[in-house]
């Protein structure tokens, strides 16, 4: 593999049915210089279909980790791609094509853990896993036919961040970080803390709070914050949450949060 900014990706997917799709997803992978196969569960069992489909890549699904939840999976990555046919969901930023994802992840320091995430057959990533990504991509297809087989797309994917591994992209000094991101989990972690203290003044009083969680999910996988980003907003919520501590669970005006 070349040396530069870009990096082999992992390939996670998420509740795969069919064992001949992951099989034909390990050979897309070493086909182009791809070795990281993570499962989230429930995903279908890897038997002979498979190791027939994945065709002198047997290695890659004999390593294939599995996982019981996308939170565990994703726990090392400190960027997170996800994959989208988009036809009627919003989000607030503009999907990537294939092509321009490896001038996007030029913009990462060296060495960056990266994974990209491929949903279920029938259905793809819910509306909540895609706002754990900080870039959406979107293979443009035909409107006639617009959804891909998850090998397919694992290819076409695979294939574009190859050639760029091969010829790096040129990052400009003043748009590539020089502090690694946040990883996985760090960023899960800074959510906990956040949906700690939203219960402990009462936010979320109603239905609409998974909405807003998942708006803020969006925003912070789209703002791709470092490290020290995060230990920042943490260290604020955990001084907020000892200011609490300290009113007795009062909200201005004297009200109590709880009771």
């Amino acid at each position: 593999m070349s040396s530069g900014a870009l990096v082999a990706p992992a390939i996670v997917l998420v509740r795969p049915q069919e064992e001949g799709n992951v099989g034909a997803v390990a050979r897309a992978m070493a086909n182009f210089g791809l070795e990281r196969l993570l499962l989230v569960e429930p995903a279908t069992p890897l038997r002979g279909i498979a190791y027939a489909f994945a065709v002198h890549s047997s290695q890659i699904l004999d390593r294939a980790e599995r996982y019981a939840d996308l939170r565990s999976a994703l726990a090392g990555f400190e960027r997170i791609v996800a994959t989208t046919a988009a036809r009627s969901r919003p989000w607030p930023r503009a999907l990537t094509a294939p092509r321009e994802l490896a001038v996007e992840l030029a913009t990462d320091p060296p060495g960056t853990a990266t994974a990209i995430l491929f949903g279920p057959e029938p259905s793809g990533l819910t509306n909540d896993e895609l706002a754990l990504a900080s870039v959406l991509v979107r293979v443009p297809t035909s409107p006639a036919q617009p959804t891909l087989n998850l090998g397919q797309a694992v290819v076409l994917l695979a294939y574009e961040l190859f050639l760029a591994r091969e010829s790096p992209p040129a990052a400009s000094p003043a748009v590539a970080a020089s502090e690694p991101r946040a990883s996985g989990d760090e960023v899960a972690g800074f959510f906990d803390q956040l949906a700690d203290l939203l219960r402990r003044v009462r936010f979320a009083r109603d239905t609409t709070i998974g909405g807003v969680e998942r708006d803020l999910r969006q925003l912070v996988a789209r703002a791709a914050p470092t490290r020290r980003e995060i230990a920042i907003l943490r260290g604020i919520l955990r001084r907020l949450g000892h200011a609490l501590e300290r009113s007795g669970g009062r909200q201005p005006g004297g009200r109590r949060t709880s009771g």
